[in-house]
């Protein structure tokens, strides 16, 4: 055999028969492979995984760093500052730069590496043969032409022929859709098949939900269908985020007004008289002053805290800058289950034809029957006992508190798992049950026929025991069973059944009808001549924190909508449970209404986007849905798991992929990955998306109206014959300082708790709206005011020497700024207590550049390199009282204005 396989597609691998495919992959079933054959195999196809995304390397990430316009005119700066041997500003501006870059590149790497962490959680392990034994590897390291063997509960690795099958079923709904599982087989098929119709296949993604087999690797890594799915996904052009575009051209427009104002105060300073290169000098400094350099360190940093405070709420983002999207977050299209509800089916009543039975309890197999509200030993009701051993035999599911702790989890559908556990509750173990009437067939669930059955021999006959939806299992019942006896099913009777399944359904319970005949030939047809003997109504309860999180939801002006392939009734029933909608008398609408946009009336657009309850939705009519919802100008989240919908996470402003449930496929195309599925980690996210981009805002205006209040103080000391009230270095001190701390105090503040009682913000809306650069420009004019009166009485009315004079007025503006972070404050917030007072991270930053101020003003080195000195008791109190005079009259607009 040739030591390199040569290339069997999917068509092949089907279609032939598994001796030809062995030999075709070079492979022997019972030996597997060696190991020089798996090396020389693997260097040709390469390892077994999907692509990930790029990693970035350390040096990627740095010079990520310097992309930024106002980093770029910060390099400028310096090199101005260096070619007129101004070495000490030259060094101050290149510090800024190299602080912005090193927080930035630490902040970075933390959330690249952290993303890089998550995806290594993902990797599984599978058992193959090599070289005669069986062994246990890293599914990556997989080739083609490897010997899988299956189990039940395994996840499959790769795409594999199937050599040997034994009762296999595989759960293909991360794949296909389909959410039964298929049965499997070993027969060739003929060509042209949907992945679906492969059933002697089984494909890497998906789950084997019962028994056992073996099967050949066919594909590996992106050469597999779900590689493909994968591929097609990652096509799909990444667009630049809201903030990062606002971000950019907030940095461009400050580069022009900068220069705009380094040219004006320059020119006017020369034309007046004043030194030529004092003024170029001073020009420098204010440009310099005119660029929030903490700008991008603190955006970086707060968006770097909402990700890890997310985090801790079980919500990992994948991109940075995603956090922000989340706050303007209008739309939220939320699967039913597992998300609103726990995906933990659980037996809640049983119908008989003279009995209804509750039963009670949480436990999986501790509870009790209760008829009348009396408790019953339901074995000894012989109806109930058979209903009850149908549940456990004709099943597939292992309950893991059945198998004394050889299992970690229960294995198989949710809702037969359901099943068993309502046997166990009753102390009907399926194990013992299956010694006693040993399974001879099995008739698979099919999607037609919505049933299933499995054949028991009984005392040389055979027990046909069948399971399935009401509507497919009631008309193909002839009899049904009575306290007293067989009855035969009439026309009257049916329509009573048919009533009890309506009543189950309207509690919002999940149907299934229970029956049962004996046969003399075990190959009888299965469903005809049944005798009903109950329904069982199932219930997936509602997560504790739903109906909560709703509420603020609608409180919040963000409208939640169920997305579901779940039946209307029961869509429905459960919105109404966890109080998505009040509309009692509201069907829930099926899917097949979304269809595109384009071909839909806009009289019915709107109507369709008034609806909160979708059933029976296709992957795309989620698109259909997001598109509708888009062209409205709504920010939409969605929420998916399975590799059909990542093109609607990938199409959704905010894509929300299920942690537990979900595939790397939908991981990879989200924004955001929920550890724990619960639909209040969504509303928690949006939460402190608002956040991140209010606090965003805030330091913005914090920073930007701060240095305009250093230029207007520079430009109107230059147009009179004064010493100016700053000094270059001064100024480059003053933004170190004020631009960093009480700026990044504020950007990883925890936010106003009174967020999310306001409608969503415009997603177009700029960081800084017209009334937001009025702002700017007032508060910039109160701190320069009060910098001037105090210098200008400083120097003029009480004659102190200049150097003197300017110490005040640096000083005055130094806490002037720091103490102009209180207003800041939301205008519904309180006046003492509010999100900045109460932000511890603003004490200790005005605790941290208090002693800076002091060091520059005391310590022997900096104090001579920024020409300032001790201005007395006297200049002290001018600088303190001067310093005041923004915050108390910004508290004062505030309170008029609330």
């Amino acid at each position: 055999m040739s030591q390199v396989a040569p290339k069997v597609d999917l068509e092949e691998a089907s279609s032939l028969q598994t001796d030809d495919v062995l030999q075709r992959l070079s492979v022997d079933l019972k030996q597997g492979l060696d190991p020089s054959t798996v090396k020389k195999r693997r260097e040709k196809y390469g390892k077994n995984r999907l692509e990930e995304f790029q990693r970035r390397s350390v040096w990627q990430i740095l010079i990520a760093q310097f992309k930024s316009p106002i980093i770029a005119l910060l390099a400028v700066a310096a090199v101005l500052s260096f070619a007129f041997q101004e070495w000490i500003e030259g060094i101050a501006i290149i510090i800024a730069i190299l602080l912005n870059t090193v927080i930035g590149f630490v902040t970075e790497t933390k959330a690249v590496r952290s993303m890089e962490s998550l995806q290594q959680l993902s990797k599984t392990k599978a058992k193959v043969r090599r070289n005669h034994q069986v062994q246990e590897i890293d599914a990556e390291g997989l080739v083609p032409g490897d010997i899988v063997i299956l189990e039940g509960g395994d996840l499959v690795a790769a795409d594999l022929r199937l050599l040997e099958a034994s009762k296999l079923q595989a759960d293909e709904s991360a794949l296909t859709g389909e959410s039964v599982p298929v049965s499997k087989t070993i027969e060739p098929l003929k060509k042209e098949l949907e992945i679906a119709d492969r059933r002697n296949m089984v494909f890497k993604g998906t789950a084997i939900t019962r028994g056992s087999g073996e099967g050949v690797v066919v594909s590996t890594g992106m050469d597999t269908e779900l590689g493909h799915i994968s591929s097609l996904t990652a096509q799909a052009e990444e667009e630049v985020t809201p903030l990062e575009k606002r971000l950019d051209s907030l940095g461009k427009r400050l580069i022009w007004i900068t220069l705009l104002i380094a040219v004006v105060i320059a020119g006017v300073g020369i034309v007046s008289g004043r030194d030529l290169y004092t003024m170029v000098e001073t020009a420098i400094a204010l440009s310099v002053a005119a660029v929030p350099e903490g700008l991008p360190i603190v955006a970086t940093v707060a968006l770097a805290r909402g990700m890890w405070r997310m985090a801790k709420r079980n919500a990992i983002i994948n991109r940075l800058s995603a956090v922000e999207t989340l706050g303007a977050t209008s739309i939220i299209c939320t699967d039913k289950t597992g998300t609103l509800t726990e995906n933990r089916m659980t037996a809640r009543e049983v119908r008989l034809w003279s009995d209804s039975i509750e039963i009670t309890g949480e436990e999986q197999t501790q509870g009790q029957f209760r008829r009348n509200d009396q408790t019953i030993d339901p074995l000894d009701h012989p109806i109930l006992r058979n209903l009850l051993n149908v549940c456990v035999l004709c099943n597939n599911a292992t309950l893991a508190a059945e198998e004394g702790g050889k299992e970690n989890q229960d294995v198989g559908d949710p809702t037969e798992i359901a099943l068993v556990a309502l046997a166990a509750k009753a102390d009907l173990n399926r194990n013992k049950q299956r010694e006693q009437k040993p399974e001879v067939r099995e008739e698979a669930f099919d999607t037609q026929t919505k049933m299933m059955a499995t054949y028991h021999e009984v005392e040389g006959r055979y027990w046909v025991a069948v399971k399935g939806a009401p509507e497919s299992v009631l008309p193909v019942c002839s009899h049904y069973a009575t306290s007293d006896q067989t009855q035969e099913m009439d026309n009257p009777t049916y329509q009573t059944w048919e009533e009890k399944c309506h009543s189950l359904a309207q509690d919002g319970l999940r149907i299934l009808a229970i029956a049962q005949k004996t046969v003399d030939n075990p190959d009888s047809e299965p469903y005809q001549d049944l005798t009903l003997l109950g329904v069982v109504g199932l219930l997936d309860p509602p997560r504790e924190a739903v109906k909560k999180a709703l509420k603020a939801c609608h409180e919040a002006g963000i409208r939640p909508i169920m997305v579901t392939g779940d039946q209307p009734v029961t869509a429905r029933n459960i919105g109404l449970a966890v109080g998505l909608t009040t509309e009692k008398e509201r069907e829930a609408q099926l899917g097949k209404v979304l269809k595109n946009p384009d071909d839909i009336p806009s009289d019915q657009q709107e109507a369709l986007r008034q609806v909160p309850i979708f059933a029976r939705v296709s992957p795309e009519q989620k698109l259909n849905l997001i598109t509708l919802h888009q062209q409205a100008g709504a920010v939409v989240g969605m929420t998916g798991d399975g590799v059909n919908d990542a093109p609607a996470l990938k199409k959704a402003d905010i894509g929300i992929a299920m942690g537990q449930r979900g595939t790397q496929v939908a991981k990879e195309a989200a924004d955001m990955i929920l550890q724990d599925d619960a639909f209040s980690t969504i509303v928690a996210a949006v939460e402190q998306g608002r956040a991140i981009f209010n606090n965003i805002r805030k330091f913005t205006i914090y920073l930007l109206s701060g240095n305009v209040g250093e230029i207007m103080a520079v430009a109107f000391a230059s147009l009179t014959d004064a010493p100016l009230p700053l000094l270059p270095l001064q100024i480059l001190f003053l933004n170190a300082v004020n631009d960093v701390f009480p700026a990044l105090a504020l950007g990883v503040g925890e936010g106003n708790p009174n967020l999310m009682e306001h409608p969503p913000r415009d997603s177009k809306e700029p960081i800084l709206t017209k009334g937001h650069w009025l702002a700017i420009v007032l508060y910039g004019l109160l701190i320069s005011v009060s910098v001037l009166g105090i210098f200008f009485y400083a120097f003029y009315g009480l004659e102190f020497d200049e150097r003197t004079a300017v110490t005040i007025s640096f000083l005055a503006l130094a806490f002037g700024r720091l103490w102009h972070v209180f207003n800041m404050r939301d205008a519904d917030g309180g006046l003492i207590r509010n999100e900045i007072s109460q932000n511890p991270y603003i004490w200790g930053a005005l605790l941290i550049c208090t002693g800076l101020l002091l060091s520059a003003v005391y310590l022997p080195g900096l104090s001579g390199a920024l020409q300032t000195v001790d201005p007395g008791v006297k200049g002290w109190a001018m600088a303190i009282a001067g310093s005041f005079m923004p915050v108390i009259v910004g508290q004062i607009v505030k309170l008029v204005r609330k």
